[in-house]
């Protein structure tokens, strides 16, 4: 009897998972205003004007690894992004104080936001909620994700990352529900 219900909670998460998309190459890309970490405004349509590119990536937490690699990995060539005219911006359910964490073991300079209400996430078809017995396997490990985001519900962003041209319309995505897979920083150049 726990192997079926194992089985279809399984199956149900992945029919989740599968059903969320994201948004695509050619679309406009949602437009959002938030304050970031570090206090700046962050309006999509002014950096659109002051910048070739955005480079708009949402992650988990700072408890996530994989995260804090990309983010290592986009800090590490933040001179080569910005010198391609990309402006980089990281977007997370995390709390404000959380997001002070991901700063000190990244050393992230560039802005990351706390989207408190999921606003940006949803927006760009990115947000999923976690089932009750995958918020329990979290826990077991030491990452309580709704006390992490400090909400009710324990919302997660399928990793993605968006290169946003100068007209507004999304040149580039990556969204893998495969939270281990993320963006190069060679291919995101490629696409500057």
């Amino acid at each position: 009897m726990k192997k079926t219900g194992l089985t279809l909670f399984v199956l149900f998460l992945g029919l989740q998972l599968w059903a969320q998309t994201g948004l695509k190459t050619g679309q406009q890309a949602p437009e959002f205003t938030a304050k970031a970490s570090d206090g700046t405004n962050i309006n999509l349509k002014t950096l659109l004007k002051k910048h070739q590119n955005v480079v708009l990536f949402f992650y988990r937490g700072w408890w996530c690894p994989y995260c804090n690699k990309h983010i290592k990995q986009l800090q590490d060539s933040l001179q080569l992004l910005s010198k391609k005219g990309a402006f980089v911006i990281g977007v997370t359910p995390e709390s404000e104080n959380a997001v002070i964490r991901t700063r000190e073991k990244t050393t992230a300079t560039f802005p990351i936001i706390s989207d408190k209400n999921y606003t940006i996430m949803k927006a760009y078809g990115v947000d999923f909620t976690m089932e009750k017995e995958l918020q329990d396997k979290y826990k077991k490990y030491g990452v309580d994700v709704a006390l992490n985001n400090d909400s009710k519900d324990a919302i997660l962003p399928i990793p993605a990352t968006y290169v946003i041209g100068a007209s507004g319309k999304i040149k580039y995505v990556q969204f893998n529900k495969d939270y281990t897979k993320r963006a190069s920083v060679s291919t995101i150049l490629s696409m500057l």
